[in-house]
């Protein structure tokens, strides 16, 4: 990946105006080698006039772009000490607080009406206790996030100065280049101040001494963000492949069943309920490759749907869910056209197949991906409580996406009402029983 491509997947979204101008630095690079005159009709001091005039345009530019930089690094890191502190301050009275002895009611009437309310007053403290730690937990959480933001703001702007004055004395065939970033980036604020450093490491320890009990392992693996540029899990890809292979093979199965053998003749309610689950399954997908496009294409999609840095799907992670969800779909789908020969009710398949992706969704062990299954139950909820508290855009959006999605709204109604009015589970007359015989 290219470095224009690379800073433009990881700049922080509301800072992007305060990123070093890269393209623009190269495009005036570009654009002073084509206009040069040519060595055929100018002669040495002539070009050498140009160059100069170019060069002393081209570092009144970077000399702009890192004042910039160090003031709005200047801003962010007084910004992070204040909250530090703040956030420091607050710790050491919920500490002190959650260490001081409560000796509850002074005055006893009798000894079992003093132990009721020493009860009920122990519960509560002991419910605002797990609160407060609660909150300063993802206080802290959060703030470690801006602080690694603030730490990748400092080494994609030395980055680009370095990779922008390395392309200037290559196709300018100079040294000014690096000799400008030795005496002036490389001693910049934004580049030499540790401060941010000081700020992680005094973050992870207050989390590890005073909120997870000295544990460090559980308080890293809450604070951790994944870093710039991470790869994919090769497994990953080997089971997108996978299970797409075995969708399409399943496919062709379902094609050549669906032509070539008889099955039952009442197939319009079935088809119905299983397009809408199709439905879903392919906006997952299509997700997937949106998600792949925006990070491509310089989109910080995590950052602009808040999702949590730490916790969230990547474009392979949703190929493969839909992948996996689209197997178990045919599969459903043989079940239906081979009902006759299983001997299970035709429309038993279509259930089992709604079951399974509600289960799945609802599902709450922590397992196949509970934070974002968690997530998208959260953002539905917003959706559906919207006129009674706040919302973001990810509810506006997926509400947008919603809209779209009325054919599967309207057969997922079909759904429900087909076996709640269509179908009798018990008796000899069972339209249940009537389905499997057509």
């Amino acid at each position: 990946m290219k470095f224009a491509e690379h800073l433009g997947a990881h700049i922080t979204p509301e800072w992007r105006k305060q990123y070093i101008q890269y393209e623009a630095l190269k495009d005036l690079i570009y654009e002073a080698s084509e206009q040069s005159p040519s060595t055929e009709v100018a002669d040495a001091s002539t070009l050498q006039r140009y160059y100069a005039r170019f060069d002393e345009r081209f570092f009144q530019f970077c000399d702009k772009e890192l004042s910039k930089i160090n003031t709005f690094f200047y801003e962010k890191i007084s910004e992070a000490n204040r909250k530090f502190a703040s956030l420091r301050a607050e710790l050491d009275a919920f500490l002190e607080h959650a260490h001081k002895p409560h000796h509850g009611l002074r005055r006893r009437k009798s000894n079992a009406v003093y132990s009721l309310f020493k009860d009920k007053e122990n519960r509560e403290t002991a419910q605002i206790h797990t609160r407060k730690l609660h909150d300063l937990k993802l206080a802290f959480s959060e703030f470690y996030l801006s602080l690694i933001l603030l730490q990748n703001y400092q080494s994609l702007n030395f980055t680009g100065f370095r990779k922008i004055l390395k392309k200037h004395d290559k196709i300018m065939v100079t040294t000014r280049g690096v000799e400008w970033r030795q005496q002036n980036v490389e001693t910049a604020p934004f580049y030499t101040n540790k401060e941010v450093d000081h700020l992680i490491k005094e973050t992870e320890q207050s989390v590890t001494s005073d909120l997870e009990g000295g544990n460090r392992s559980k308080a890293m693996k809450r604070l951790r963000v994944p870093p710039l540029g991470e790869k994919q899990n090769p497994m990953t890809m080997c089971r997108v492949g996978l299970f797409f292979g075995m969708f399409i093979v399943l496919v062709i199965v379902v094609v050549i069943t669906a032509f070539f053998t008889s099955h039952s003749g009442n197939w319009e309610p079935a088809l119905r309920m299983f397009r809408g689950m199709f439905l879903i399954i392919m906006m997952i997908c299509f997700l997937g490759i949106n998600t792949y496009g925006w990070r491509s294409s310089g989109v910080n999609h995590v950052l602009i749907f808040e999702i949590d840095p730490r916790r969230h799907l990547s474009p392979h992670q949703l190929l493969e869910l839909a992948a996996a969800l689209a197997v178990v779909w045919t599969l459903c789908l043989l079940g239906y056209l081979f009902s006759n020969h299983l001997g299970w009710p035709p429309f038993i398949f279509p259930l089992i197949m709604a079951g399974f992706l509600f289960l799945f969704l609802i599902n709450p062990i922590r397992i196949f991906h509970h934070s974002s299954r968690y997530w998208l139950l959260s953002v539905l909820f917003r959706i559906v409580t919207s006129p009674f508290h706040h919302v973001g855009f990810a509810d506006f959006w997926l509400a947008d996406q919603l809209n779209s999605l009325a054919i599967v709204l309207l057969d997922f109604e079909y759904m429900v009402c087909f076996y709640a009015f269509e179908v009798e589970w018990h008796g000899p007359n069972s339209k249940f029983i009537h389905f499997v015989l057509i």
